[in-house]
């Protein structure tokens, strides 16, 4: 039988948009095709089963919803995920008690550090049932919040890293000479003085114009080569797209029975960890500057095609911008994973504006 041409899709009648939001709604629930009489039964549609057939046949000629293999029933389609998130949905915010909890939790963590980051992640998972993502918040120019230098051998040191925004970077830093973890935290207070709320062009200025005689000769010595490390990691994080992801609630997405082979997952999250497609992600909705949704088809990455992604940017345009999210199928409850995205990246908002001010 020739296939009926696909029409071009409109504003759909309440009546479609009724049935068309039914059909999501429990297919999200049930992950099994829904059938007419399972929503004649299930859903106070005021209207009869005959109706119900033809609609949902409408519905499948406008590419909203698929009829899969010999099933009696239908699964919505990318659009019509897509027609249900930007022309069904109403305004979905958070229940306060859960916006209470998540602000509860933000509260117990410490303030501008990676905690922010991995509770944003596990939050959104928890809440949404999905994968959680968090970027830190990446500044086009990294400042120092504190130096720490930790002894690990007499000539091997940890040069411990805490930017502005609350990333921690930690470096094997090899010291040359031996040095007890008294020193080291003598050059480490010297190298605080030269490099807290600095950039690194500043902190390379400083290390230029260090006057001789700053300590005893090997603290000197231990400064500058602790500062010339710290330099160079700075470049590479300032140079660097994108900076971690932070993920949780993986096997919310392996449960999933579209994910029933963990290969699939394992492709999904390889593709998500590519430092190009990630960073084009975070500049994208960064230049959005408002939550985007991206269901199936609509990743460009070929294994990113069965699932969809919820994210939001958080921070200041210009100083410092990272974004939160979710990652499941593209059957994910819409509304409890738009609201949760949305209020996250809020809170998100108002602490790194709490830190700048």
């Amino acid at each position: 039988m020739a296939r009926r041409p696909r029409r071009t899709i409109g504003a759909l009648d309440s009546r479609s948009d009724a049935i068309l939001r039914a059909v999501v709604d429990r297919y999200v629930t049930s992950a099994t095709p829904v059938s007419s009489g399972a929503l004649v039964a299930e859903y106070s549609l005021g209207v009869s089963s005959a109706t119900v057939r033809s609609i949902l046949a409408d519905l499948e000629s406008l590419g909203l919803l698929t009829h899969p293999h010999t099933s009696a029933g239908r699964v919505p389609t990318d659009a019509g995920y897509r027609y249900y998130v930007q022309a069904l949905a109403q305004e979905w915010s958070l229940p306060s008690v859960d916006q209470r909890m998540i602000r509860h939790q933000f509260g117990q963590v410490e303030f501008a550090s990676e905690q922010w980051f991995r509770l944003a992640a596990s939050t959104l998972a928890s809440n949404t049932g999905t994968a959680g993502l968090a970027t830190s918040a990446k500044p086009i120019a990294a400042r120092v919040r504190r130096v720490d230098l930790v002894s690990v051998q007499d000539r091997l040191a940890l040069l411990v890293v805490v930017f502005r925004e609350g990333t921690t970077k930690q470096i094997l830093h090899n010291l040359h000479i031996d040095a007890d973890q008294d020193q080291l935290n003598r050059v480490a207070n010297l190298l605080n003085v030269l490099a807290v709320n600095r950039t690194a062009d500043q902190i390379d200025g400083a290390l230029q114009d260090l006057p001789a005689g700053e300590g005893t000769t090997d603290d000197v010595e231990l400064l500058v080569r602790a500062g010339e490390r710290l330099l160079r990691t700075m470049r590479e994080f300032d140079a660097s797209a994108i900076d971690d992801l932070f993920s949780d609630g993986l096997l919310n997405v392996i449960a999933a029975p579209e994910f029933d082979r963990s290969e699939k997952v394992r492709r999904v999250f390889e593709a998500l960890e590519n430092r190009a497609y990630l960073g084009s992600l975070v500049e994208s909705v960064a230049r959005a500057g408002t939550i985007q949704i991206f269901i199936g088809h609509e990743n460009r990455p070929l294994e990113m095609q069965e699932v969809s992604l919820i994210l939001a940017p958080y921070g200041r345009v210009g100083r410092a911008v990272g974004v939160v999210g979710v990652l499941g199928p593209t059957r994910m409850p819409y509304p409890q994973a738009i609201a949760s995205v949305e209020f996250v990246s809020g809170l998100m908002n108002e602490l790194v504006e709490h830190l700048y001010a």
